[in-house]
């Protein structure tokens, strides 16, 4: 091979320079809900600024991820029922469990990963990555497609736990399919994204009463496990955090105990107290602080040090209020925001845990799903109703307007180039300023 085809191959195979204008994997460019872009649309109805409405297949809790002309997201279509299905047996709190809110994967199931025009919003391909029986039990009110995929710019990976993870080029080429064996989810659905650190591909796997949970890195190259650290950590729903302490990368997984970990190589750095419960939420951190919570059984929320002083303990503060069970918190600029399940709004001060204030609400009763982003100022906070409230950021709780696609959303939004992505239970929507009136189909 000459020297000239060895660079041009190697370009070609280069993954594309990320851009403060993409949306490249769950909760954004820096995996806390947080845009640079300015330029974005303030209202917007299911007619008004929407650039186009395109229908999507089956069901799917996974957020829309966006880079330049693509738009990504997976699905799950139920297929025929078959008979024999036997659930694995689940232990939970130290004894059998079964969650009486499990439905029994009675049927077969295609998971799918679609991709879209961003500009038109056509369906480029559609790509069922499998087809078949589900290992474990999903609950009632979700479905097999919950994790959010992640790509580099020029490649996509998807995560479904227990029935593989994968690689896929933007022509909606399977590169590879990665196995990390039966994951145990105590019969409610793997919903923990992948997360990419420059050759890996890390996943989390926090299953059951903590006998099998572990966190692993595959290689981006060919799908084989890299590294892979044990965790004595009962099941979470969470994703792991990249996040940048004293100019080097640490991956920090939040449960009952939160742990870091040198994500080159799977080894604990440090490990301190984290919030109690059934760890759904993302974690936030900023200003110096890491912040875990939780929404259930109990509310809490734990402020840690990620650089305490000489005699200082880790854990700064502790919060027991404000929090849901499902939506991420939010740290933008200098306060940390909370968000119930009813979408009752509070405000703090992520490195004292001041309130700043707490259980604002907003106008119409509803329930939330979704995490909330931030740009320019503005948090973005959207019910199941499909009602997105913009807030001002800061220490009044002030709602700048409210817009509606009057269609269910349980997903977050994705904030990319000059738009907002929003996937409701029907479709796909790009938002856009002074897009042209929208005829519903």
């Amino acid at each position: 091979m000459n020297l000239l085809l060895s660079l041009l191959l190697a370009i070609a195979t280069a993954a594309a320079p990320s851009t403060s204008t993409d949306w490249p994997g769950w909760r954004g460019p820096t995996q806390n809900g947080i845009s640079p872009l300015k330029d974005l649309p303030l209202s917007w109805s299911d007619k008004q600024n929407i650039a186009w409405r395109t229908a999507i297949p089956g069901k799917g809790l996974s957020s829309p991820v966006v880079w330049g002309n693509r738009v990504f997201l997976t699905a799950d279509v139920i297929g025929e029922a078959v008979e024999g299905y036997v659930a694995p047996k689940h232990r939970a709190w130290g004894r059998p469990f079964r969650n009486p809110d499990s439905v029994p994967a009675n049927n077969k199931h295609a998971l799918h990963v679609l991709a879209f025009d961003a500009a038109t919003g056509k369906q480029l391909w559609d790509r069922v990555v499998y087809d078949g029986m589900m290992y474990d039990e999903v609950h009632k009110t979700a479905n097999y497609a919950l994790a959010t995929p992640a790509t580099d710019g020029k490649f996509l990976y998807a995560a479904f736990g227990a029935e593989g993870f994968y690689k896929l080029d933007f022509n909606g080429n399977v590169i590879w399919k990665g196995d990390l064996g039966k994951i145990d989810t105590v019969g409610l659905g793997y919903g923990s994204s992948p997360v990419l650190f420059e050759d890996k591909v890390i996943a989390l796997a926090d299953q059951d009463d903590g006998d099998h949970s572990f966190i692993a890195a595959l290689s981006q190259s060919d799908g084989k496990v890299v590294w892979k650290t044990p965790r004595a950590t009962q099941g979470t729903f969470t994703t792991p955090v990249l996040i940048d302490v004293g100019g080097k990368k640490q991956l920090v997984a939040s449960a009952t105990t939160v742990i870091a970990y040198d994500p080159s190589n799977g080894k604990e750095l440090w490990h301190a107290e984290g919030a109690q419960g059934v760890v759904v939420h993302t974690p936030v951190w900023g200003q110096g602080m890491f912040i875990a919570s939780v929404g259930y059984p109990g509310k809490q929320v734990v402020g840690i040090r990620l650089n305490p002083g000489e005699g200082e303990e880790r854990v700064a503060w502790k919060y027991t209020k404000g929090t849901s069970y499902v939506p991420s918190p939010l740290l933008y600029g200098d306060y940390l925001y909370l968000l119930t399940d009813a979408g009752l709004m509070s405000c703090m001060n992520p490195k004292t845990g001041e309130v700043y204030y707490e259980g604002k609400r907003f106008d119409s009763p509803s329930k939330f799903n979704s995490s909330m982003v931030a740009f320019d100022g503005k948090i973005l906070v959207t019910s199941e109703d499909g009602d997105t409230y913009i807030v001002k950021a800061g220490t009044e709780h002030e709602v700048l307007g409210k817009n509606s696609i009057n269609e269910v959303v349980q997903t977050s939004l994705a904030l990319a180039g000059d738009s907002i992505y929003i996937r409701s239970q029907e479709a796909l929507y790009r938002v856009r300023a002074q897009a042209a009136p929208l005829g519903r189909k």
